[in-house]
């Protein structure tokens, strides 16, 4: 197989969403960098909502972006949580694919903390080919043509294949 062609797993961004700012978001925070080993940032409302009373520009969550070697190991610890199932619905055309954990404490090796309490998280999983840096250079970006995009079924293939993943219909 040609190397240029090879899946590559770009990047994993696991959110935490707190609802509010304060000392909620701190645990969050916490819980964030108890698991990768990296500093979380925070994130900000887009818009006002005020059924939730939510401001535009507020505090409501935190995020931690893993790359290279250390998103491989979180994603199988992660995908061990969720015993290496996911379902079809929860990936993209392009191949990329999200999932929930409900609790931290699911985690191998986390115990529950009561001053932190129970903390979900979202995991974003975005796979690529080499190559794909032409969209993002500064100097002439360019598209990536259609034949070298990844598809659900090449995506499919190379998580079976590096993390014995088993998709649910």
């Amino acid at each position: 197989m040609n190397v240029m062609r090879k899946p590559v797993l770009e990047k994993v961004v696991v959110n935490i969403g707190a609802g509010d700012a304060g000392d909620r978001l701190v645990k969050a925070q916490k819980v964030l960098e108890m698991l990768t080993g990296q500093k979380s940032y925070v994130t900000h409302s887009k818009r006002t909502n005020r059924d939730f009373g939510i401001r535009q520009g507020q505090p409501i969550g935190c995020k931690v972006t893993l790359r290279g070697k250390k998103a491989h190991e979180f994603l199988r610890k992660a995908l061990w949580v969720k015993e290496n199932r996911v379902s079809l619905y929860s990936f993209s055309r392009d191949g990329n694919f999200s999932f929930g954990v409900p609790d931290y404490t699911d985690f191998e090796g986390m115990k529950y903390d009561p001053e932190i309490g129970v903390f979900g998280m979202d995991v974003s999983v975005s796979l690529m080919r080499k190559g794909y840096r032409i969209t993002k250079r500064q100097l002439r970006p360019r598209t990536v043509p259609s034949k070298h995009r990844m598809t659900l079924t090449e995506s499919v293939a190379f998580l079976k294949e590096q993390f014995a993943l088993e998709v649910v219909e």
